[in-house]
């Protein structure tokens, strides 16, 4: 009985067996037929296209303004041929393909790869310039956010401490120095609706940062009288003098020191520095800009 059993279980699997038989070929024969007909020609000629004849098309595509295809062709470089010294000249060139098509995400995409891949070769002060240009590029007005100015004044300094001697340095100092303009016409945005609203602690805190850390900025001059008035306005005469007097010595033809010189003389004071404090220790770092 046994032995009948195993016999009687052997034809199943032999059926089974015959069927893929036929099967199997059948669909290895239609998978075949199916990746021939998908292979795309145009795509494996390009895949195969030197890593130089793809960057030279980008830098003539570069040169006549078609910035799109200048973009692909340098993408096409860093695809095909990614351990390539062109694929890495390919990373930079297309950042700054995307920066000047005003694709300012894809630009610092890319320089910001460009950088974490090649810190240390001669384009990476290039790259980290990109990305300072991008956000500079979207820099807005000052009744906006500053989140793009203050990512410049963070990307172009760093350029400025790292790579002293780059050709850069110069135009991102002067980036750096219009950024930080813009954070402190921010602050002083703010600080005067405080003060219109007679919430003198508020606006006072605010125009104390631009006089201690935007001191080389045009706001210094209007944030100091704006102080005089604030502390004037409190009852805090000895610290709206100070401010009055710090004003008077570095912006000595100024009408906002006229006017605040006017303000403490229609109480019978005038400017008078006490040099204990912070107006008077933050003063010696204003440059008079």
């Amino acid at each position: 009985m046994f032995f009948k059993r195993v016999g009687q279980s052997k034809a199943p699997h032999r059926v089974v067996f015959l069927a893929l038989s036929v099967v199997v070929p059948s669909l290895v024969l239609s998978a075949c037929m199916s990746s021939e007909k998908d292979v795309d020609l145009s795509t494996y000629v390009d895949q195969t296209e030197p890593a130089d004849v793809l960057y030279n098309q980008g830098l003539a595509n570069l040169n006549a303004g078609r910035l799109d295809e200048a973009s692909k062709k340098f993408d096409a470089v860093d695809r095909q041929h990614p351990y390539s010294e062109f694929a890495r000249k390919s990373m930079v060139m297309g950042a700054f393909a995307d920066y000047r098509a005003g694709h300012y995400d894809e630009a610092i995409g890319s320089a910001k790869r460009y950088l974490t891949l090649y810190p240390s070769t001669d384009d990476a002060a290039y790259a980290q310039y990109i990305i300072g240009l991008s956000y500079y590029r979207q820099i807005k007005d000052v009744t906006q956010d500053q989140k793009e100015a203050r990512l410049t004044v963070q990307t172009m300094q760093d350029l400025v401490t790292r790579w002293p001697t780059s050709e850069y340095v110069d135009d991102a100092k002067e980036k750096v120095r219009f950024a930080n303009d813009q954070l402190a016409g921010k602050e002083m945005q703010i600080g005067r609706y405080y003060l219109e609203r007679r919430e003198y602690i508020a606006a006072v805190k605010r125009f104390r940062t631009v006089v201690e850390n935007y001191s080389n900025t045009r706001h210094v001059e209007e944030a100091l009288a704006r102080l005089t008035e604030s502390y004037y306005a409190m009852g805090l005469t000895s610290e709206a003098q100070t401010a009055a007097a710090v004003l008077g010595t570095n912006y000595p033809d100024s009408q906002w020191y006229k006017d605040s010189y006017k303000l403490l003389q229609s109480n019978g004071l005038e400017p008078r520095e006490n040099a204990g404090s912070w107006i008077s220790k933050a003063g010696k770092l204003i440059t008079g800009a």
